[in-house]
């Protein structure tokens, strides 16, 4: 097929583009140069003879250069993390982008869009096993974005193939937000905030890959939605003593409390944030040490047939190789 992926130059959207092109896809990739991890990963992707696009999706000429010929889209691209930027912001790009991308697919005569949402729609859990039908209840902007584009791809159902994949915490070679947590553990320079009980389903670059390309070509997928998760439920404490242990590292062996982290994170957001200045710490920062997310696969896998297949413990170790390989964990 020949395949749109938008955030291509993002972690998930560069490892899935290979993937593809791996596969025999016809890849055309959107993203943006912003960062150096950006420019990274556009390297290695010019390097495996794919082109970089470069413009916002929310410009009807750009996305409907981008769109012309292909059969597939899958629509990465998004705001999420960035900083000083007002609300408008997240929905220009998350919704108004998708919106438009929509509409030049449509033009474009695209069969198949596949919107790759998030599981922060969620908002917060109480415990309980979340699924597709669980209610939404986004607690930040970006959430409420994302939310907002499910439903605009709702609305485009008639119109052409959709489905929806809200996708778990992703790790894997290629990830730059996980590395500051394989340094300092390598570093002996971590420890736990909170009791670290929290728990969640992560899942590897690879395995989200294959499922999103499945929900490209899979009949059962057409206006469905799907979370695609890991297999394994562990608390925080277990995931970093995994990783430690993929880095040759012990385990960090004490903890902080958490409210005093919570405290100082909302004084400075209260603070700096109205002036303009990135906080050093923020409340969705914390989520990592505080927030639990356990999910039910079922759907993925009964419509899908997508079940993940690579362990955390093997999946950690090949992060931990690819970091100290391109020289990511220092010396």
């Amino acid at each position: 097929m020949k395949i749109l992926i938008t955030g291509g130059t993002g972690f998930i959207g560069s490892r899935l583009a290979l993937l593809a092109r791996a596969e025999g896809h016809e890849i055309v990739v959107a993203g943006q140069l912003n960062s150096d991890a950006e420019r990274t990963r556009a390297a290695e992707l010019e390097s495996n003879g794919v082109t970089i696009h470069q413009g916002p999706l929310q410009e009807p000429s750009f996305a409907q250069s981008v769109v012309a010929g292909c059969e597939v889209v899958i629509h990465l691209a998004a705001a999420q993390h960035e900083a000083n930027v007002p609300d408008e912001y997240f929905f220009a790009v998350n919704v108004t982008g998708t919106q438009t991308l929509l509409e030049a697919s449509v033009s474009a005569r695209v069969r198949r869009f596949v919107y790759g949402s998030t599981i922060g729609i969620y908002g917060e859990s109480d415990g309980r096993t979340l699924d597709e039908d669980s209610t939404p209840h986004p607690v930040n902007v970006y959430g409420r974005s994302k939310l907002r584009a499910e439903q605009v791809v709702g609305s485009f159902r008639e119109r052409l193939e959709t489905s929806i994949v809200r996708i778990s915490e992703t790790y894997g070679p290629g990830d730059f937000r996980l590395l500051k947590l394989f340094r300092a553990l390598n570093r002996g320079r971590f420890f736990i905030i909170g009791s670290g009980m929290n728990r969640r389903q992560v899942i590897h670059v690879n395995d989200l890959s294959r499922g999103l390309l499945m929900a490209a070509v899979a009949p059962a997928a057409v206006g469905e939605t799907f979370v695609m998760a890991g297999e394994e439920i562990m608390t925080t404490r277990d995931l970093v003593r995994r990783i430690a242990s993929a880095l040759g590292r012990s385990a960090p062996a004490w903890r902080a409390p958490l409210w005093p982290f919570m405290a100082a994170a909302v004084v400075f957001e209260r603070t700096l944030s109205p002036l303009g200045i990135q906080p050093p710490l923020h409340r969705r920062r914390l989520d990592f040490f505080r927030k639990s997310f356990v999910f039910s696969t079922t759907k993925a896998k009964r419509l899908l047939g997508f079940t993940p297949a690579i362990p955390f413990e093997a999946g950690a170790k090949e992060t931990a190789e690819w970091y100290r390989e391109k020289g990511y964990l220092g010396p």
